[in-house]
């Protein structure tokens, strides 16, 4: 990028946050491209689908588009969010080591208890609305991923995101946590 296509990228964003419909999808286009390659830079093996990523980073932005400082540069400021955004999808996935048991199997005297109880889950769960706990349990708990609740729950992705990033809010909400 070069310095303008920063100064165009921050003119852009400046009329979305005043109000400019058509700057802001113009603004949102050109940053999913930029955050996209990104992000496929960043992922060296699999488990973290990139346009997830490019998603979350993206509903990020807009939530806190009112953040950014106009007389700062923008592009520092959404590549610290798609930053951001891709440690915790790293964070989600967790690490995967593929170990033989029979190797390791003398090791483990007994399996380990959990830490968070069913009843401590469903405590979580029981305030939200039936769709936004059906998004939540899935993705959370179930472990599937936005894809996969999106058309196991007959909605469209947009939608599992959003009542996902609502339902999360309400449950941290609800636990002191903002």
């Amino acid at each position: 990028m070069t310095g303008k296509d920063e100064a165009e990228l921050s003119r852009l964003l400046r009329a979305a946050i005043a109000g400019d419909e058509r700057a802001y999808a113009d603004f949102l286009h050109r940053i999913a491209a930029l955050v996209r390659g990104f992000v496929r830079r960043k992922i060296v093996q699999g488990g973290v689908d990139p346009e997830d990523v490019v998603q979350e980073t993206l509903l990020a932005i807009h939530v806190k588009r009112h953040t950014w400082r106009p007389d700062a540069p923008v592009l520092p400021w959404v590549y610290a969010i798609a930053r951001f955004k891709l440690i915790d999808a790293f964070r989600r996935r967790g690490r995967r080591i593929e170990v033989e048991i029979d190797e390791i199997a003398e090791t483990f005297a007994e399996p380990e208890t959990e830490t968070v109880s069913e009843r401590d889950i469903n405590r979580a769960l029981d305030g939200l609305p039936p769709a936004q706990r059906s998004v939540v349990s899935s993705i959370s708990v179930d472990g599937h991923s936005i894809g996969e609740t999106a058309s196991k729950l007959g909605i469209s992705e947009t939608a599992v995101r959003v009542s996902l990033h609502r339902g999360l809010a309400a449950i941290a909400k609800r636990f002191g946590r903002q």
